[in-house]
């Protein structure tokens, strides 16, 4: 494909578009703004929740439909959803008990909030769930609940890292979710270039017409990626950008105006990655 094949850039966020500082980098950001005003759609496909990407999305100026929370959902503009998909309580009851067992960090994702092994709800029916997670640097007791999470069935089960399993309802990804966006912008997957460095961007890098695993990514990931270009602290979405997309055009600094991008890195949050 040329560089006017493809028609949509879909990022992940944390250990792609950002760096290890959780920024975006003035340079990339520059080259989006660049992606953006040569006519190409960027949106960003992450395993946050909505409230912890916007603030990225809106310094970036992106105004593409978001995937969030690895798919569960999906929205059509910034502050407007068109999709959901939810968790079953009862698997989120079976899921919180694992984790007491096995004594590790966990955490939850609702509509409205983000909910960990500190803060916990008595009441699991009042609560609309979209995803569970789990986090050790034990590989041996993750690999016990993976194990215990496939005998329960009906799960999506995925990483951000080496260290966490996350978990959306069967079926949901980050691919199912860029598929919507395909479908309200009017393109196909093969014109779409999915960037990501973990396993929850495995599935939409396997269905998009170019599949970019980051320099920094799990090698499950750049064996089944497209390409691997430079890793999240060098810049590698420039890359992508610039020889995939742009043709290699050169551009003068001048032409750019960035802002905004350090601002909005700056503003996150411990609970921005619950993993932690």
């Amino acid at each position: 494909m040329t560089r006017y094949d493809y028609k949509l850039l879909a990022l992940d966020m944390d250990g792609t578009l950002l760096n290890d500082d959780h920024q975006v980098s003035e340079e990339t950001a520059k080259w989006i703004r660049r992606a953006i005003k040569e006519g190409f759609h960027v949106c960003l496909s992450t395993g946050r929740a909505a409230m912890h990407a916007l603030p990225y999305a809106v310094e970036l100026g992106l105004e593409t439909p978001m995937v969030t929370v690895n798919g569960s959902e999906v929205w059509k503009a910034p502050h407007e959803l068109h999709f959901r998909a939810l968790m079953d309580v009862e698997l989120i009851r079976k899921m919180h008990a694992l984790a007491e067992e096995y004594g590790v960090w966990f955490w939850a994702y609702t509509t409205e909030r983000l909910y960990n092994r500190d803060h916990w709800p008595e009441n699991l029916e009042e609560q609309e769930w979209l995803k569970f997670g789990y986090n050790t640097k034990d590989h041996d007791v993750l690999h016990h609940i993976l194990l215990r999470l496939q005998d329960m069935g009906g799960l999506q089960i995925t990483n951000s890292s080496m260290d966490n399993l996350e978990i959306n309802p069967g079926g949901i990804s980050k691919a199912s979710g860029i598929q919507q966006v395909c479908d309200l912008l009017g393109i196909t997957m093969e014109q779409v270039i999915a960037v990501g460095d973990s396993l929850n961007d495995i599935a939409a890098i396997e269905a998009a017409g170019l599949g970019v695993a980051m320099g920094n990514a799990q090698e499950a990931v750049k064996e089944l990626a497209d390409i691997t270009v430079a890793g999240n602290n060098e810049d590698g979405i420039v890359q992508v950008i610039r020889e995939y997309m742009l043709d290699g055009i050169e551009f003068d600094d001048a032409e750019e105006q960035v802002t905004g991008a350090k601002a909005a890195a700056s503003s996150a949050r411990p609970e921005d990655n619950p993993s932690a």
